[in-house]
């Protein structure tokens, strides 16, 4: 385990200030079947649409889900888009904390992407938005909130996006007053001139970006990294990273040579917002005082997480300490999920093959032989076999202090590397009725000590025609009865 493990373990302890463009992200997903009689152009059957936050909205739920809480200070018009963005920011119960400055001479931002579902890829894009400077008044705002907010801050993220909050202006006033706090600045840019950011720690522009505000090619790793020692000169930056897709990262770092770093094999399902996210990473990491290495490491593996995923999404802690396992323990990563909302689309491509989906969990906390007979026959009742898997805190309140024996990623671990076992999916929940409701297996799978009336999720899975197994359990063979002797024999 890379040396940010203990770093990542106080998260919780920090507050990041991100100032930047806020925005409103609506996808429309479908399917393209035809071509429009009325001119050349597909046509999309909407099957549904999500609505995110995003820009310096998105850097702020990643670092909220990393367990930092985020002060969001950014414009918004008065509208129905500024209205949608402000309930949103609202629900999440403290660990992000908005300063919306309303600048009723602006229009919200916001970007409706259309994407097939088929093929996974966008087809357009339709844009609302003000790219003008906010009047004087606002900006004033803006710069009032982020100095009230620096004290606290461990680390400040400027997420510009070219829409107008971000003025040169307001830059320079965020990073001089940062500067005097001592706090580290980090700069997702957007422009061709980068001198405004004059002062900020790290700069992390992606391979196009780089190029255009150095005015030097970048194709190749050398190439790169001389364009970053560049910008970090003329910024006078302690590093700047440059974000290259899938081929990796670069890190440039004052007194270092290059640092270059592959990127994870992973299936790409959208890229929107991976950029926030690498932003996310390094801030909070920087205002734990992690190394720049270790920091880039952690934002490499946080980008593959949010590009397999829809939309603009965010990495969990838990998602990120598992990206980063050692290559060994990789083989069974695809089977393991942390995030719910990449099982619909998992679940989909079963249910089109025809495949019966059968549902069990458990805390499975020393793994033994009564839980491998009862996945085995679970596994032999079913095409697929999906485990609902405790987390640490719900393990904790279902067995008492002291349990789990291992944590969460080891036991996803040894589960994922079962043959019987098709997918490993973590919960929170002290049952697993909402993941139960969530998988709509055709089959519920339990130990024969359970009566079916007191089977969590029974009702609903025999509500949709589905059917209850219950398997006889290896007599004398309990997690629960190994500690207790573990404990007797070592007393």
């Amino acid at each position: 385990m890379l040396d940010f493990e203990e770093a990542l373990s106080q998260a919780d302890e920090q507050t990041i200030l991100c100032i930047g463009d806020l925005m409103l992200d609506d996808f429309v997903y479908g399917d393209v079947t035809r071509i429009s009689p009325e001119a050349p152009t597909p046509v999309l059957v909407v099957r549904h649409s999500e609505i995110q936050i995003g820009g310096a909205g998105n850097v702020a739920r990643n670092i909220a889900a990393l367990g930092a809480q985020c002060i969001l200070v950014s414009l918004i018009g008065n509208d129905d888009a500024g209205l949608t963005l402000t309930n949103a920011l609202g629900k999440f119960d403290g660990a992000i904390v908005p300063d919306l400055v309303i600048d009723k001479a602006r229009q919200t931002t916001r970007k409706v992407r259309f994407v097939s579902e088929h093929h996974s890829s966008h087809l357009m894009r339709a844009d609302w938005e003000t790219t003008a400077p906010p009047s004087p008044q606002s900006e004033a705002a803006v710069i009032a909130y982020a100095e009230s907010a620096m004290a606290q801050a461990g680390a400040v993220v400027l997420s510009d996006y070219a829409k107008g909050t971000l003025t040169p202006r307001v830059i320079r006033a965020v990073i001089e007053a940062a500067r005097r706090h001592g706090k580290p600045v980090v700069v997702d840019p957007k422009g061709h001139d980068y001198s405004v950011y004059r002062g900020a720690t790290l700069i992390t522009p992606n391979r196009q970006e780089l190029g255009a505000a150095v005015h030097r090619p970048v194709s190749t790793e050398a190439e790169i990294a001389e364009a970053a020692a560049e910008l970090s000169h003329v910024v006078a930056s302690e590093a700047v990273l440059v974000t290259r897709s899938e081929e990796g990262m670069t890190l440039h770092l004052q007194g270092h040579g290059p640092i270059h770093v592959p990127a994870y094999p992973v299936k790409v399902r959208d890229v929107s917002g991976a950029g926030d996210t690498v932003a996310a990473v390094m801030a909070v990491l920087l205002a734990l005082r992690a190394p720049f290495e270790s920091a880039m490491r952690a934002a490499n593996a946080a980008a593959a997480v949010v590009v397999g995923k829809r939309g603009t999404a965010t990495v969990s802690l838990a998602e990120l300490r598992h990206r980063i396992l050692p290559a060994a323990a990789l083989a069974p990563e695809d089977k393991i999920v942390f995030d719910w909302s990449l099982l619909d689309e998992r679940f989909k491509e079963w249910r089109r093959a025809g495949l019966r989906i059968g549902f069990t969990n458990g805390c499975f906390d020393l793994l033994h032989r009564g839980h491998i007979r009862l996945l085995a026959e679970a596994r032999a009742a079913c095409d697929r076999l999906v485990v609902g898997l405790n987390s640490d805190a719900s393990t904790r309140r279902l067995k008492g202090n002291g349990r789990p024996i291992n944590p969460t990623e080891s036991r996803a671990e040894v589960l994922a590397a079962l043959e019987a076992v098709d997918l490993v999916v973590v919960f929170e929940e002290d049952t697993p009725l909402e993941l139960i409701k969530r998988v709509q297996p055709a089959v519920l799978v339990k130990g024969a000590d359970y009566k079916p009336d007191e089977v969590v999720g029974r009702e609903e899975v025999e509500a949709l025609g589905g059917t209850l197994v219950l398997v006889d359990l290896v007599p004398g063979h309990s997690t629960t009865n190994m500690v207790r002797r573990s404990a007797e024999s070592a007393s």
